[in-house]
């Protein structure tokens, strides 16, 4: 297997619970030598069910979280995931016979990482037996065990496939929640390091859902925060959450700015009279900033980045590009999106589970200690037959 073309497939499903984010890709080269090479065959998202969408939701609440509850929909994951990975591979002219394992992230409903632990969801062995495939899942406990955060793991497949010997690059993710890898030039794996910069697009979706009483699951193009104007005391009040200046390697999610942040923050607009659309260009803003904070904490004082390559749903939010090029063109880093360098914002993810996936079978380390702070590099995942 190690030398030759293969193929793979990637599942990812992420914080904004959108659906299923699923990737055929080719592989060549072999794990463990820094040296492959990945080609994106077909990519598909398949949205999830409203009332599977509306219960992962409550899920996230651990108190409505019980037993009974996850593993129903563990197993009802699982049987999605296998359809769209099926669907998937169809879509690339393939086989399931042509298809040497799938890897799946799962669906996060809990990080935990400062207690050890992490939850996700997706039975990895319903995958491998509706689809006749080995499924790589849970990938992120071995980082934990090992005294990581379990996240982010996506900095180990982006210094395989986008390092460069004399730009130092920064790939910046903007999904439920924000995340930055810096690939330093000419670098090794070892000097490569990685941290969740804060929320992404998860208060710009969970605003506007809650302001239009759930009409609206995000503010798509940026329509409604473009008719609006920052209100800077209210981004002056949210700027001072202690995550912001919390040391590195570091993760967050939904525990922390999730419904309760979001009513918090609907209420102080409520509270200053803001309008809607001044509500949503806000929280807009608090994205690209905690992103240029970011750089200004941990970044800038190491390594001066020569580009930014954005990726995730929040690329395609055009105001939130805008704020973002403004933050990052003060500090003299230029700002492209992943289709703009022949990338895809949308398959990014699910190509890198796709690849850890390959690694995993070749029984190699895909955590980078740098980024998670984990002791050693371990193998990831839970391999499914």
């Amino acid at each position: 297997m190690a030398g030759e073309k293969r193929y793979a497939v990637g599942l990812m499903s992420g914080t904004s619970v959108d659906g299923i984010d699923a990737a055929a890709v080719e592989i060549a080269g072999t794990p463990g030598d820094d040296r492959v090479a990945v080609r994106l065959l077909a990519f598909e998202n398949k949205p999830y069910p409203v009332d599977v969408r509306r219960e992962i939701f409550e899920l996230f609440d651990p108190a409505r979280a019980t037993v009974d509850r996850v593993g129903a929909m563990n197993v009802r994951l699982g049987r999605l995931y296998a359809d769209a990975a099926l669907s998937v591979i169809r879509e690339a002219g393939l086989s399931p016979a042509d298809v040497s394992v799938v890897g799946s992230h799962g669906q996060t409903i809990y990080h935990a990482p400062d207690a050890g632990y992490t939850v996700q969801i997706g039975e990895g062995a319903v995958i491998a037996a509706r689809t006749g495939i080995p499924c790589v899942s849970d990938f992120r406990p071995a980082d934990l065990a090992v005294g990581g955060q379990g996240a982010p793991l996506v900095p180990f497949t982006e210094y395989l496939l986008y390092r460069e010997p004399d730009r130092t690059l920064l790939l910046q993710n903007i999904g439920g929640i924000g995340n930055v890898t810096v690939i330093p030039a000419g670098c090794g794996p070892e000097s490569v390091y990685a941290f969740d910069t804060g929320p992404g697009n998860m208060l710009i979706d969970g605003v506007v859902g809650l302001l239009t009483e759930g009409a609206l699951a995000m503010d798509a193009g940026g329509a409604l925060a473009g008719q609006g104007s920052v209100c800077e005391a209210l981004l002056d009040e949210l700027r001072q959450d202690a995550y912001y200046a919390m040391p590195v390697p570091k993760s967050t999610g939904r525990e922390r700015f999730g419904a309760d942040y979001v009513a918090m923050i609907a209420r102080r607009g409520r509270e200053l009279g803001l309008s809607d659309a001044d509500l949503a260009a806000t929280v807009t803003m608090l994205t690209a900033w905690s992103i240029g904070d970011a750089y200004d904490r941990f970044i800038a004082g190491r390594h001066c980045a020569d580009r930014m390559i954005v990726g995730g749903g929040g690329s395609y939010n055009p105001v939130l590009m805008r704020y973002l090029a403004g933050e990052m063109a003060s500090r003299g880093v230029e700002v492209a999106t992943q289709e703009a360098v022949g990338g895809s914002s949308d398959a990014k993810e699910a190509v890198a589970f796709a690849l850890l996936a390959d690694y995993a079978m070749a029984r190699q380390p895909a955590n980078l200690p740098a980024a998670t702070g984990a002791s050693r590099p371990v193998v990831l995942g839970k391999i499914s037959y």
